[in-house]
């Protein structure tokens, strides 16, 4: 990194889409959750790059926008160490497929016995 470090603000913001980002992979699946978080950051990393455009190499802004990258290639990681468990997953359910017995049901009907249709055994 530079030799800055990041407003108060730029680093509670990135905090923020961290926690939102676990929040939500605990409530859907972690590669919905990065997709979010990385809408996000991205969105601020251009809010930061216009307002270093805006106020100069002087007013300490290029500090945020390599925190704000360098979130963004945590998260990065992140996303892509989760979608490989997912494709191994996959590739399991195919083997799976592969290997069951062709022409005979996955789950044979059991003999569920005698029925009373209906009729309690008290009669």
């Amino acid at each position: 990194m530079g030799t800055g470090r990041a407003t108060d603000e730029v680093i509670d913001a990135i905090a923020h889409i961290e926690m939102h980002r676990q929040e939500m992979q605990k409530e859907t699946s972690p590669a919905a959750a990065s997709n979010e978080a990385l809408r996000k950051l991205h969105e601020l990393l251009e809010h930061e790059r216009q307002a270093l455009q805006l106020h100069g190499p002087g007013a300490g802004d290029p500090a945020n926008v390599e925190a704000v990258t360098a979130e963004i290639e945590k998260v990065k990681r992140l996303a892509g160490a989760g979608n490989q468990g997912a494709n191994r997953g996959h590739v399991h359910d195919q083997r799976q497929k592969r290997n069951s017995r062709p022409g005979r049901p996955h789950n044979p009907p059991r003999n569920k016995g005698r029925r009373t249709m209906g009729r309690r055994g008290d009669r």
